[in-house]
């Protein structure tokens, strides 16, 4: 009896251990699961106010030295997906960008944080502006945990290449999806 309570007691212990872990969790205070008018570009044939959401991420797994923030959408009729915001080398103390720091001209994002050039063009934040008609596009924002504090690229290096270099870097990534139609 003593044998299968101490079996019991031990089992108990692991699970609480295994399934009691705290995961890296992405959110956000302005984006529901769709985005808004507030997020859709302005230009490219849409008429938004272009503001980046804010974002806030928690519980980023040991050896973090950086973080990444991309949004990309994988139904662009393009043969390759769209990449709207590319932000590398923010800095591991950092768990959050503030609503419109995806504006490179109000320096809102963190200290030392370079936002890259996304398909669109231009640098920072640009929002949805699915085809008109196209239905529902998924526009997938992440957070990537880095294993390095810089990641080697600058605010010109195409979002492909970016891409690469964070797949070689991450340790761990969480998402959000917002949809979005026109």
């Amino acid at each position: 009896m003593k044998k299968a309570n101490l079996v019991l007691l031990l089992s108990f212990l692991m699970s609480v251990a295994v399934f009691g872990q705290k995961t890296f969790t992405l959110s956000s205070n302005d984006l529901g699961g769709e985005a808004t008018k507030t997020q859709e570009f302005n230009g490219f044939g849409c008429s938004g106010e272009n503001i980046s959401p804010q974002l806030s991420w928690e519980n980023a797994p040991e050896g973090t030295k950086s973080f990444a923030v991309t949004m990309y959408d994988p139904d662009a009729p393009t043969g390759s997906g769209f990449w709207h915001w590319v932000v590398v080398d923010i800095p591991s103390n950092v768990t959050e960008l503030a609503t419109n720091a995806g504006n490179v001209e109000l320096n809102l994002a963190p200290k030392g944080a370079i936002q890259s050039v996304t398909n669109y063009g231009i640098k920072g934040f640009g929002g949805p502006c699915p085809p008109e008609g196209h239905g529902f596009h998924q526009y997938i924002i992440t957070v990537h945990a880095l294993k390095t504090d810089k990641l080697g690229t600058d605010e010109n290096t195409n979002p492909a290449v970016v891409g690469f270099n964070l797949w070689n870097q991450t340790i761990a990534k969480s998402s959000i999806v917002a949809y979005y139609k026109r």
